[in-house]
C-alpha cells in the first residue's frame, strides 16, 4: 500500500544548478532549446519517480504542464489549476510561469528562438498529435523540431530512480464482468473488421483493463506500466518487466499472452506486418517513426480499448455502487467526527490521517490520489497537497475543502465536500450556493444521445457566471472502475466533443477559488444512464453514485428553486437511508440532523 505521506513532493534540490547543467548539455548536443513534458512514455498524468522529469528540473509537481528551456529562458507552462501552486514551487529567479493555453508554445518559441533555432524533444515523451500540432504552428518560423536519440535531461540526471517493478495481480473476472479472452476477442474482431493486422496499446490503464490485471507501479493508480501489441487473432505481446508477474498471474493471463521485456518493443515494432493501429493522441511519436522506418503501413485511429473501458458494464457499475456505499460510510464518519472537534485542535494533516484511517476500515487497497485538504486560503489552491511545511491549523469561521478518494477491490471513488468550520463565512455563502446549484443542474440534466461534455459544461457554471465568477478547470473527468481516478476520454469540459454514452462514469465538480481566502468545490460521481424519452428521441441522464451529506450551513436557501430544494432533499434522504444501517448510534444521529429537509432544518 502507498498511502499519503506529508513530505515535500518529489522534485527538491538545487534547480538552478540543474538548469545550468541542462543548458550546458543542450549546447554540447547542438540544441537551442528543449521541451520537458510532465508526461511519461505512456502519457500518464501520474508518473513514477523515474519519469518525474519536470519536477526534478523545476520543482513544479502539478499533474499537467511542461517546460521549455533556452539559453536565457526557462518557461514553465501551466493551466489555471496551478497558477497559485506554481508560484510557490518555482525558483522565480530562474524559472518563469507561463499561462497556458492562453500563451501558445509556438508564440513563446518564436519570440525566444531565432530563425534557424533547433528545438529538441524526446519522441518517446510526446504524441504524434502534439508534435504535428507544434510543427504546423512553427511552419514559417525557421525553427526546426529535432527528435533526440537520448534525452539530454536523462543524461544529467545521474541519480535517477530505477523504473518501478511493482507486483502485478489478477483482477477478478466477476468484478470485470467479462474475461480477458472475451475482451481480446471483441477487440480483435474490430481490428479485422477495419482491416488492421494489429494495434499498439500504450496506455497502461487500457492494457490493465484488457487483460484483467492490476498493478502497483504508480502510486494510487492500480496499473501495470507496460506496452502491448494486440494482434487481429486476439494474441497479445505484453512488454513489461517479467519480474512483476508470478506464476499464478501468468496462469491467469493464459498462453495467448506473451510477457516480453520492454527493451524488446522497438525491435518488435520493426517486425510487425501492417496495417498497425496507432492512436495519434496517445501513442508516442517514436512508435510512429519506428514503423515509418520499416515502411509499415500505419492506421491512425483511437486506442481500441479506450471507449469499451469507459462504457462500464453491469458488473463494473455494481462494483462502483458497492464501493461508494463503503466510501460514503467513511466520509460521513469523518464529517461527524470533524463537527465534534474544536477546529483549533486540528490541522490539515490530522484530517487527512483520520480520513485515511476510516477508509482503511472501509476496505481500501489504497487512496485514489493524494487527499486535497485545504483550510482557508489553502483551499484556493486547486490541487493543493498538504506537507509538513504547509500544514495549516484549522480555525473557526473558515471554510475547509476536502477532495479525496479510495481504491477498493471493486471500485474507485472521488468526492469533494466543502464544510464550514463553526459559523458560516459570509463571503463564501453566495459562491457556495452557486457551486451547489451548478452541481445540481448537472445531476438533474437529461440530454439527447450524441451530446458531448462541452454541451453540458455551461450548466454547471451558469450561476457563477451570473455573479461574474468562474473556475479554471473542467467540470468533470472520467473515472475508471477499480482503475485510474482520472480516465479518458469522456469529460464535462468546454474542450470535450466526445459524445457521452450510457455506462460512462464522470465526476461532477464545479468550484470557486478566491486566492488568499478560501476554496469551494462540491463533487459527486455520476453514471450515465438511459433516460425516459419520447419515441424517436433517445435520451440520457445521470445517476449519482456518491453517498455523503452536503454541508447546508453555507447554503442561501432563498437562492434555490423549488426543484433544487427537492433534489437536495431527495438526495439527502437517499444518503440517510443508504448509510444509516452501517453507522453507530452517535454518527447516525449526526447524519439524521445533517440530512433533514432544507426548509424544516435549522441551518
Amino acid at each position: 500500500m502507498s498511502f499519503q505521506t506529508f513530505d515535500a513532493p518529489a522534485g527538491g534540490g538545487d534547480h538552478a544548478a540543474r538548469l545550468a547543467q541542462l543548458r550546458a548539455r543542450l549546447a554540447a548536443d547542438g540544441l537551442d532549446a528543449f521541451i520537458i513534458p510532465r508526461a511519461d512514455a505512456h502519457q500518464g498524468e501520474y508518473v513514477a519517480d523515474a519519469d518525474a522529469r519536470l519536477a526534478w528540473l523545476t520543482g513544479f509537481t502539478g499533474s499537467a504542464g511542461f517546460a521549455v528551456v533556452t539559453p536565457d529562458r526557462a518557461g514553465v507552462f501551466i493551466d489555471g489549476r496551478y497558477r497559485v501552486q506554481v508560484k510557490a514551487q518555482l525558483d522565480l529567479d530562474h524559472f518563469t510561469p507561463v499561462p497556458w493555453p492562453e500563451t501558445k508554445p509556438s508564440d513563446w518559441l518564436r519570440e525566444a528562438l531565432p530563425a534557424g533555432g533547433r528545438l529538441g524533444f524526446d519522441p518517446w515523451l510526446h504524441t504524434r498529435q502534439e508534435i504535428e500540432t507544434l510543427d504546423k504552428a512553427l511552419a514559417d518560423s525557421g525553427i526546426g523540431l529535432i527528435a533526440v536519440d537520448r534525452n539530454p535531461l536523462d543524461a544529467i540526471w545521474t541519480d535517477r530512480p530505477a523504473p518501478p517493478v511493482g507486483r502485478a495481480r489478477a483482477h477478478d473476472d466477476a468484478l470485470a464482468g467479462e474475461t480477458s479472452a472475451q475482451k481480446r476477442a471483441r477487440l480483435a474482431a474490430q481490428l479485422r473488421d477495419e482491416g488492421q493486422a494489429a494495434a499498439l496499446l500504450t496506455l497502461p490503464d487500457s492494457i490493465s483493463w484488457l487483460l484483467n490485471i492490476r498493478g502497483s507501479d504508480v502510486p494510487k493508480n492500480p496499473i501495470v506500466q507496460s506496452f502491448a501489441v494486440l494482434s487481429d487473432d486476439g494474441h497479445v505481446a505484453l512488454f513489461a518487466d517479467p519480474a512483476k508477474f508470478d506464476d499464478a498471474l501468468r496462469a491467469h493471463l493464459g498462453n495467448q499472452v506473451a510477457i516480453l521485456h520492454p527493451e524488446g518493443l522497438p525491435a518488435a515494432l520493426l517486425d510487425l506486418e501492417g496495417p498497425v493501429r496507432l492512436d495519434p493522441a496517445s501513442a508516442p511519436e517514436a512508435a510512429f517513426r519506428l514503423l515509418d522506418s520499416a515502411n509499415t503501413r500505419i492506421a491512425p485511429a483511437t486506442d481500441p480499448a479506450i471507449l469499451p473501458k469507459a462504457r462500464k458494464n453491469a458488473a463494473e457499475l455494481e462494483g462502483m455502487r458497492a464501493a461508494h456505499l463503503r466510501d460514503g460510510v467513511a466520509m460521513t464518519r469523518l464529517l461527524a467526527w470533524l463537527d465534534a472537534q474544536d477546529p483549533a485542535d486540528l490541522t490539515e494533516i490530522d484530517v487527512v490521517e483520520k480520513l485515511e484511517a476510516l477508509r482503511r476500515e472501509a476496505g481500501i487497497t489504497d487512496i485514489s490520489f493524494d487527499t486535497i485538504c485545504g483550510a482557508g486560503p489553502n483551499g484556493a489552491i486547486v490541487h493543493y497537497r498538504v506537507t509538513r511545511a504547509t500544514n495549516r491549523r484549522l480555525a473557526a469561521g473558515e471554510v475547509l475543502l476536502i477532495d479525496s478518494g479510495g481504491q477498493y477491490p471493486d471500485g474507485t471513488t472521488d468526492i469533494t465536500r466543502t464544510v464550514a468550520l463553526g459559523s458560516p463565512l459570509r463571503d463564501a455563502v453566495a459562491p457556495y450556493t452557486a457551486v451547489l446549484r451548478g452541481m445540481i443542474a448537472i445531476s438533474r440534466a437529461r440530454f439527447p444521445k450524441g451530446v458531448a461534455g462541452a454541451h453540458l459544461d455551461a450548466l454547471a457554471r451558469q450561476y457563477l457566471w451570473s455573479q461574474g465568477l468562474d473556475y479554471d478547470h473542467g467540470t468533470g473527468h472520467g473515472v475508471g472502475a477499480a482503475l485510474c481516478v482520472h480516465e479518458g476520454p469522456a469529460r464535462i469540459s468546454r474542450a470535450s466533443t466526445l459524445p457521452l454514452e450510457a455506462g460512462m462514469i464522470l465526476s461532477n465538480e464545479p468550484g470557486y477559488y478566491r486566492e488568499g481566502a478560501f476554496g469551494i468545490r462540491i463533487e459527486n460521481l455520476i453514471a450515465i444512464t438511459e433516460a425516459e424519452s419520447e419515441p424517436g428521441r433517445a435520451m440520457l441522464g445521470f445517476q449519482t453514485l456518491t453517498l455523503c451529506p452536503i454541508d447546508r450551513r453555507l447554503i442561501d436557501i432563498a437562492a434555490l428553486s423549488r426543484d433544487e430544494i427537492d433534489w437536495l432533499d431527495a438526495y439527502h434522504l437517499r444518503v440517510r437511508d443508504g448509510l444509516s444501517p452501517h453507522l453507530n448510534d452517535e454518527t447516525r444521529r449526526w447524519l439524521e440532523k445533517a440530512t433533514l429537509p432544507l426548509e424544516t432544518s435549522s441551518l
